[in-house]
C-alpha cells in the first residue's frame, strides 16, 4: 500500500505534463508537503522552482511561498534546508509574493529557536529575501544580535545575511559600518571571521562619506594586517568598492600598481593583476598613460611568465579601449613615435615568446595599437603585427590541444581585424592561412576557414584568389567520417561558396558532390545546403535538399525540406534572367511562381503547433507577392505597345485637366502598381519589427527588400506620375552604406545604377536586374539563435473564454495586465527587452436596450501604457469605461521597446468579452417611468375607441 501512495505521489506531482494547470500542479505538491514522510516532503519542496519556472504569476507564487513559509515554522533543520536553498534559486519571483508580511512573520517566528542551526538557517533565509524586506527593522535586529553569538554556524549565517541586507538597504549599511569595523578590528575576533567580515565593506557604496569610511578602514587594515590573506582580501574589497563607487578608481589603480611593483608575495601580485583587469573592462577610460606605462615597466622587469601573462591580459585588454588612444596622444615630445615606447617594446618582445599565451596577448597589443591609431605612419609595426601572428599560427595550427586551440583563436580574430583595420594587409594575411591550411590539423582548419570567410566576406576581391587552393584541399580531406572532419567539410564549403561570390562552376559543384556522397552524413550535406542557401548558390541547394528528401524519418522534416528545394528551384529559375528581353523576363516569373506556390504549400504543412514557421511564411509569401507585383510592372509596360492610348486621349486630357491621361489606361496602372509596391514595401517593415529574435544580417536583408519596394515605387513615380515633385534625396545615402554580404553589395549597387539613370531621366528603367540577383536565405530562416516571448495575464478573467465579464454601466472597470518575459537558451543575445508597450483597446460587439445614436468616444477604449520589467516580469492596471449596454470586446497587445529605442511588434495579443449591464437604480427608475406612461397610454386608447 505505501509503495502504491507513493507512486501515486510521484505520477501525481510530474506536473511537467500539458494537461496539469497551475492549480492542480500547486495543489498536488501540496499534498506531498502535507504527506508523513520526511522523504516526500522534501520531494515536493525541491520540485517548487520549477512550478515557478512553469507558472511563474503572482497568484500562484504567493499561495506557494506561503505554503513553503509554514513548512519552515513548523519542519526540521532538514526542511528548513530545502525550502532556503529554494528560496535562493527562485530568487527573481521573490517580488511576486503579495502577503510579504505574513510570508516573513512565519518566517521570523523561527529567530527566538533555542536551537542555534534553526536561527542560523533563519537568518539566511532573512538574508535571500533582502530584496524585498531591505528596511525591516526586527530583522537588522536579529543580525546584529547574532554577530555576537557564540556559535560559529549563527555567526556566518548573520555575516552572509548582514552582506546581503547592506547591498540593499543605507540604513542598514550605515548602521552596521561601525559594528563590522569594531569586530575586525577587536582583538577577540578570530582571524578566519574576520576575513569574512571584510567583504561586507564593498557594500558600502550608498553616499560618499560611507564610501570614504569604509576606505579608510580598508586603507588601515592593509596597513595593519600584512599577512598575505589579510592583504588578499582587503586589496579586493578595496577594488570593489573602487568600482561601485566609481569616485576612487584613479587611487585604486595606483595602489594595486604599487603593490604589484612592490610586494615580493606573488599571490598578492597575481591580487593585484586580477583586480587590475576588473577594471581595464570596467572603467577603462580612468587609466592615464602613468598607469599604463607602470604596468609595462613591471612586465619588462618581472622574470616569471605566469605574472607576465596577466599583466599583458590586462594590456591587450586596454589597447582595445579608449585608453590605448589616451596613451599614445599624449606622448611627451621627448618620445617621436609609438615605436619607442615601452608598451611597443614590450609587445615585440612577447611576440615570439615560447609561452603561447604571452604571444598571443603581445600580438593582439599589437594589432589594437595598428588598428587604433590609424592616423600615425605604423608601417613597421604593421609588419611586426603580421609576422607575430604567422609565427603564431604556424605554432598553433599544428596542435590539438584545448590551450592552443584558444591561442588561435586569438590570433585569427587578430588576423580578421587587421585585415578589416588595414586592408593593404590582407592579401599577405590570406596568403599564409592558405599556405598553413594545408598542413594544419583538422580542428584548427575549420577555425582558419571561419577566419578565410569573414575576411572574403568583407573584402570580396580576394575570393577568386582563395579558390584555387580550397578546391584543391578539398579534393585531399574527408577520408573519414569523424566529428572533426564532417566540421570541416561544412567550413571549407562555406568559404568556397563565400569565394565564389556569385555561382559555382560545374567543376566545384562535382568535387563538393563527390566528397558529400563518400563520407558524409545527412546532417552535414543539410548544413552544406543551408550555407549555399545563404550565399545564393541556388542550383547547388537544390539538388543537395533533393538528396536529403528520402534521408529523414518526420514528415514535418520531409515538407519541410520539400519547401526549401521549391524555393531553390524558384530562385533558380530567376537567374535566367535577360535585362532585355521581356517575354523571357515574364516566362521566367511565371515558372518561379510556380515552383514558389509548391514550395509555400510545402511549408505550410512542415509548421507545428510549437514550430509555426511564421517568419518563414511570411518572408516567402511577400517574396511571391513581390515577384507578381514586378510581372504585373512589366505587364503594364508592354501593354504601352499592345494597346496605345486612343486618338481622342489629348482632348480628355484637356478636358479633365489631368495630362496623365494623354497616356490612355496606362496611367492606372502604373499608379496601381506603384500602390502595390508600397503596400509591400511596409508589408516588409511590418515583417521587420515582428523579428526581435532575428540577427542582424537577417534584418538588414529584410529591410533592403523593403528598400528595393520603396525604390521601384518612387521611381514610377519620377518617370511616369509625377515627375517635378519625385524626390530621391533619402535613397542617396544607401550606396554609402557598409555591406557585409555578397547579396548586399549586389543590391546596394543596384540602387546606385537606378538613382544614377532616373536622376538624369535619360531612359527607361526595367526592374529586371533587381530579380536576377539570387535571393539570400539568411539565418533567421534557418536557425533562431535568441528565443524571446511574452506571457500575459489579465484579471478579471473569465471561467470560460467565451464567457463575458458582468460590469454595470456606471462604474470602471480596472483591469489587471500582468506579464512575463520568457527567454531561450541566449537570452539577450541581439538585442534586450527595455521596456513593454502595453496597448488596451474595447470595441462595442452588439448593442442592447434602446436605439438611440451613440457618440463614438463612449463606444471605444484606448488606453497605452509603457512598463519595465524587473526580474523578467511587469504589472500595470487600465480603468476602462462602459457607460454602453452591451458586450464589448476588450484586446490587449503588447510590443516591446529595446535597449536603442526600437519599438518591436512581438505580441501577444490577448482578447476578453465584457458585458455592459444596467445598474439597479436606473433600471428601477425606467421601470417606474415605463409603469406612470402605461396608464396614460391606455386611456388614450379608450378616447380613441370612444371617438369610433
Amino acid at each position: 500500500m505505501a509503495s502504491n501512495s507513493t507512486k501515486s505521489f510521484l505520477a501525481d506531482a510530474g506536473y511537467g505534463e500539458q494537461e496539469l494547470d497551475a492549480n492542480s500542479a500547486l495543489m498536488e505538491l501540496d499534498k506531498g508537503l502535507r504527506s508523513g514522510k520526511l522523504g516526500e516532503q522534501c520531494e515536493a519542496v525541491v520540485r517548487f522552482p520549477r512550478l515557478f519556472q512553469k507558472y511563474p504569476f503572482p497568484i500562484l507564487i504567493n499561495s506557494a511561498f506561503l505554503k513553503l513559509a509554514d513548512v519552515f515554522r513548523v519542519g526540521n533543520n532538514f526542511l528548513r534546508l530545502c525550502v532556503l536553498k529554494v528560496t535562493q534559486q527562485s530568487e527573481k519571483h521573490l517580488e511576486k509574493i503579495l502577503n510579504v508580511d505574513e510570508f516573513v512573520k512565519r518566517i521570523f517566528s523561527v529567530i527566538h529557536s533555542n536551537d542555534p542551526v534553526a536561527r542560523a538557517i533563519t537568518l539566511r533565509m532573512l538574508g535571500s529575501l533582502a530584496s524585498i524586506i531591505p528596511e525591516r527593522k526586527n530583522a537588522h535586529h536579529s543580525i546584529r544580535q547574532s554577530l555576537d553569538s557564540h556559535d560559529n554556524v549563527e555567526v556566518e549565517a548573520a555575516v552572509f545575511a548582514a552582506a546581503n541586507f547592506s547591498a540593499q538597504s543605507k540604513d542598514f549599511a550605515v548602521g552596521i559600518c561601525n559594528k563590522i569595523s569594531e569586530m575586525i578590528q577587536g582583538l577577540a575576533t578570530p582571524v578566519d571571521l574576520k576575513l569574512k567580515l571584510i567583504p561586507i565593506l564593498q557594500h558600502m557604496h550608498h553616499d560618499a562619506i560611507l564610501a570614504s569610511s569604509a576606505r579608510q578602514l580598508l586603507q588601515q587594515l592593509v596597513t595593519s594586517y600584512p599577512s598575505t590573506k589579510m592583504v588578499i582580501v582587503s586589496l579586493h574589497t578595496f577594488t570593489l568598492l573602487a568600482a561601485s563607487s566609481l569616485v576612487d578608481t584613479p587611487k585604486q589603480i595606483q595602489l594595486l600598481l604599487q603593490y604589484l611593483k612592490n610586494d615580493p608575495r606573488k599571490a598578492v601580485k597575481r591580487l593585484a593583476i586580477q583586480d587590475l583587469k576588473l577594471l581595464a573592462n570596467k572603467t577603462p577610460h580612468t587609466w592615464s598613460r602613468e598607469n599604463i606605462q607602470a604596468l609595462c615597466e613591471c612586465a619588462l622587469q618581472t622574470p616569471y611568465d605566469t605574472l607576465k601573462l596577466g599583466m599583458l591580459s590586462v594590456l591587450s585588454t586596454l589597447a582595445g579601449t579608449i585608453a590605448i588612444k589616451h596613451y599614445f596622444s599624449l606622448t611627451p615630445g621627448n618620445v617621436s613615435s609609438p615605436r619607442s615606447s615601452d608598451l611597443v617594446r614590450l609587445a615585440q618582445e612577447c611576440c615570439y615568446h615560447n609561452n603561447r599565451g604571452i604571444a598571443a596577448h603581445g600580438v593582439r597589443v599589437l594589432t589594437n595599437i595598428t588598428v587604433s591609431c590609424q592616423e600615425k605612419d605604423l608601417l613597421a609595426l604593421e609588419q611586426d603585427a603580421v609576422f607575430g601572428l604567422e609565427s603564431l599560427l604556424v605554432l598553433c595550427s599544428q596542435d590539438d590541444s584545448p590551450g592552443a586551440q584558444a591561442t588561435l583563436k586569438i590570433a585569427l580574430n587578430c588576423m580578421v581585424k587587421l585585415a578589416k583595420g588595414r586592408p593593404h594587409l590582407s592579401q599577405s594575411v590570406v596568403e599564409t592561412l592558405l599556405t598553413q591550411l594545408h598542413s594544419a590539423q583538422d580542428s584548427a582548419r575549420i577555425l582558419m576557414c571561419h577566419c578565410l570567410a569573414a575576411i572574403a566576406m568583407q573584402l570580396p576581391v580576394l575570393g577568386d584568389g582563395m579558390l584555387g587552393d580550397l578546391m584543391e584541399l578539398y579534393k585531399v580531406i574527408g577520408r573519414s567520417s569523424t566529428d572533426k572532419q564532417q566540421e570541416l567539410l561544412v567550413s571549407l564549403a562555406t568559404v568556397i561558396f563565400v569565394a565564389s561570390q556569385k555561382a559555382l562552376s560545374a567543376e566545384i559543384k562535382a568535387v563538393i558532390k563527390q566528397q558529400l556522397e563518400s563520407v558524409s552524413n545527412g546532417w552535414t550535406v543539410y548544413r552544406i545546403a543551408r550555407q549555399a542557401s545563404r550565399m545564393g548558390n541556388h542550383d547547388m541547394a537544390r539538388e543537395l535538399y533533393q538528396s536529403l528528401l528520402t534521408q529523414v524519418a518526420s514528415e514535418h522534416f520531409y515538407f519541410w525540406l520539400n519547401s526549401l528545394k521549391e524555393f531553390s528551384h524558384a530562385e533558380q529559375c530567376l537567374t535566367e534572367l535577360q535585362e532585355e528581353n521581356y517575354s523571357s523576363a515574364l516566362s521566367c516569373i511565371a515558372e518561379s511562381l510556380k515552383f514558389y506556390h509548391k514550395g509555400i504549400a510545402s511549408l505550410t504543412a512542415a509548421s507545428t503547433p510549437l514550430n509555426p514557421l511564421s517568419f518563414q511564411c511570411e518572408f516567402v509569401k511577400l517574396r511571391i507577392d513581390l515577384l507578381q507585383a514586378f510581372s504585373q510592372l512589366i505587364c503594364t509596360c508592354n501593354s504601352l505597345k499592345t494597346s496605345p492610348p486612343p486618338a481622342i486621349a489629348t482632348t480628355i486630357a484637356m478636358t479633365l485637366g489631368n495630362d496623365l491621361q494623354r497616356c490612355g489606361r496606362i496611367s492606372n496602372q502604373m499608379k496601381q502598381s506603384m500602390e502595390e509596391f508600397r503596400s509591400l514595401a511596409s508589408r516588409y517593415g511590418d515583417l521587420y519589427q515582428a523579428s526581435f529574435d532575428a540577427d542582424s544580417a537577417t534584418l538588414r536583408n529584410v529591410e533592403l527588400q523593403q528598400q528595393s519596394c520603396l525604390l521601384i515605387s518612387h521611381t514610377i513615380e519620377a518617370l511616369i506620375l509625377d515627375p517635378e515633385s519625385a524626390s530621391f534625396q533619402e535613397y542617396g545615402s544607401t550606396g554609402a552604406a557598409h555591406a557585409d554580404s555578397e547579396y548586399e553589395r549586389r543590391m546596394m549597387s543596384v540602387y546606385n545604377h537606378v538613382l544614377e539613370e532616373v536622376e538624369s531621366l535619360n531612359r527607361k528603367y526595367t526592374p529586371v536586374s533587381y530579380m536576377a540577383i539570387p535571393l539570400s536565405f539568411q539565418r533567421y530562416f534557418f536557425q533562431k539563435l535568441q528565443s524571446t516571448s511574452i506571457k500575459l495575464a489579465l484579471s478579471p478573467s473569465p471561467r470560460n473564454p467565451a464567457e463575458p465579464i458582468a460590469v454595470q454601466n456606471n462604474q470602471q472597470l480596472a483591469l489587471k495586465v500582468e506579464g512575463v518575459v520568457q527567454h531561450g537558451s541566449k537570452p539577450g543575445l541581439f538585442r534586450k527587452i527595455q521596456s513593454v508597450c502595453l496597448n488596451v483597446s474595447s470595441t462595442l460587439q452588439s448593442k442592447s436596450g434602446q436605439d438611440y445614436k451613440i457618440p463614438i468616444d463612449n463606444m471605444t477604449n484606448e488606453m497605452e501604457q509603457r512598463v519595465e520589467p524587473h526580474n523578467d516580469y511587469f504589472s500595470t492596471q487600465f480603468l476602462l469605461n462602459f457607460t454602453i449596454l452591451g458586450t464589448h470586446n476588450i484586446t490587449v497587445e503588447s510590443s516591446v521597446k529595446d535597449a536603442n529605442g526600437i519599438v518591436w511588434k512581438t505580441g501577444p495579443r490577448t482578447t476578453i468579452f465584457v458585458k455592459s449591464l444596467e445598474d439597479p437604480y436606473s433600471q428601477q427608475m425606467r421601470l417606474q417611468q415605463q409603469q406612470a406612461q402605461q396608464p396614460l397610454q391606455q386611456q388614450q386608447q379608450r378616447n380613441a375607441y370612444t371617438r369610433f
